[in-house]
């Protein structure tokens, strides 16, 4: 079930120490960032932090696994996305789902797109209200099915991502929406 929540101020904490725990755990790593949208004050969010370990090079990123399964999480390879190596991290009392980790070698567009994202977002209100409808919208139609309820909002989050990307590669001439 897709339940968003309001923003609650300590997802900033606790994705602060989770990647402290990434941090001192997984060697290779260069930086854990906070994204998605419980890095947004604001903005509505499923309670599920998620994070962006940046790792010096793939053959790092590659290494990591064994470290992330004993930190908790299981390992899902690229997942659908190239160049990512995605893992999540589960409440082994609950089975609640509490993070998602979405990690790339330093030299992947996907950071860049993670980040500026997350940035446009926390700086910029009309899209931040424009997303917070647009998983409202997708929540209320696919609250049951989570493979819909992403794909739904793809395609506001590709034009976002595409805009956000340009503001940083230009230098800020691009307007924000």
């Amino acid at each position: 079930m897709i339940r968003l929540a309001a923003h609650d101020p300590g997802w900033a904490g606790a994705a602060a120490a989770e990647a402290a725990r990434w941090l001192e755990a997984v060697p290779g790593l260069i930086a854990v960032h906070h994204i998605g949208s419980t890095a947004v004050p604001g903005l509505p969010a499923k309670p599920i932090l998620d994070l962006l370990p940046v790792f010096a090079d793939a053959a790092a990123m590659e290494g990591a696994r064994g470290a992330a399964e004993v930190m908790g999480y299981e390992w899902m390879g690229a997942f659908g996305l190239p160049g990512r190596r995605y893992c999540r991290r589960d409440d082994p009392a609950t089975g609640r789902r509490l993070v998602h980790a979405h990690a790339y070698a330093a030299s992947d567009p996907g950071v860049a797109r993670h980040l500026a994202f997350r940035d446009l977002l926390r700086a910029d209100a009309g899209t931040r209200d424009a997303y917070a409808a647009v998983k409202r919208t997708c929540a209320d139609r696919h609250g049951d099915d989570p493979a819909a309820y992403g794909a739904c909002k793809s395609a506001w989050i590709d034009a976002a991502e595409a805009r956000a990307v340009a503001v940083c590669d230009d230098g800020g001439k691009t307007a924000l929406p």
